[in-house]
């Protein structure tokens, strides 16, 4: 019987799918994370506003807490929501962007460019790891 000879498994590019996986799922576990802890934060807000930002800070609240669902549903299928990856993504660059040009003159600005710049950047690597812009692929249009 001839001797079989073992071929090393060689990784091409930056790790295999399943680790890119992981690490953009973990990721975005982590943004849910903390979108859930900015909601549970601004419970207090909530309360102490007055009835001329009461409206404003309950939107933010709950605006925390629909996109800690978001990032739940893309760490669960990132190739799943043509078009959710993207828009989540503008939304956080378009803050980071308001906050920037606001500056410190603005209360929370730089709060919010901390946060929102640190969450576009996590968006940025699992959109890319994950490689979510192949769900416009899978994506069917009805008729």
């Amino acid at each position: 019987m001839p001797a079989r000879t073992l071929t090393p498994h060689v990784e091409t590019g930056h790790g295999s799918p399943r680790s890119r996986d992981r690490v953009a799922r973990t990721l975005l576990a982590l943004a849910a994370v903390g979108a859930v802890a900015a909601a549970a934060g601004a419970v207090g807000a909530v309360g102490e506003a007055g009835p001329a930002t009461r409206m404003v800070e309950t939107w933010r609240m709950l605006g925390f807490g629909v996109f800690a669902g978001v990032f739940l549903l893309l760490a669960y299928r990132p190739r799943l929501y043509a078009g959710i990856w993207e828009l989540t993504i503008l939304n956080k660059l378009a803050l980071t962007l308001a906050a920037l040009s606001f500056g410190s003159g603005t209360d929370g600005a730089g709060a919010a460019l901390i946060a929102d710049g640190a969450i576009t950047l996590i968006l940025l690597a699992a959109y890319a790891l994950s490689r979510g812009w192949t769900a416009w692929s899978t994506a069917h249009a009805t008729p």
